[in-house]
């Protein structure tokens, strides 16, 4: 299993759920060891519904929206679903102008990323 160190994985079901531990996801460094633990959770661990918990982060550079595109190439590669949920508004607008909201399955909660999952 991922050693987790900079995320927080629980489950609701069959449904995976990773919160951040970081606020500041921007040295290259600590987003290689984000992109690596998601990516295993997807290919090691077989876990194909995730949704990402984007409440602790405040900021993020964009190699991390990177790692975020690869990690939905994979899920979607094994017939999965990847949503995430409480994106800050500052960090939804570089979603918004790089238009990968439109990529993303992007919900307000925890628990509307949830529904139908």
């Amino acid at each position: 299993m991922a050693k987790e160190r900079r995320l927080k994985v629980s489950e609701v079901g069959d449904v995976t759920i990773v919160h951040f531990v970081d606020n500041r996801i921007t040295e290259e460094l600590g987003i290689q060891e984000i992109g690596q633990e998601l990516v295993d959770l997807v290919e090691r661990e077989g876990r194909s519904k995730l949704v990402l918990n984007f409440s602790n982060v405040g900021f993020m550079s964009s190699a991390a929206l990177g790692k975020l595109i690869t990690l939905n190439k994979k899920v979607k590669a094994r017939n999965g679903k990847l949503r995430l949920c409480c994106i800050r508004p500052e960090i939804r607008e570089v979603f918004t102008i790089t238009k990968l909201d439109r990529l993303f399955e992007i919900y307000d909660t925890e628990s509307k990323a949830l529904e139908g999952l």
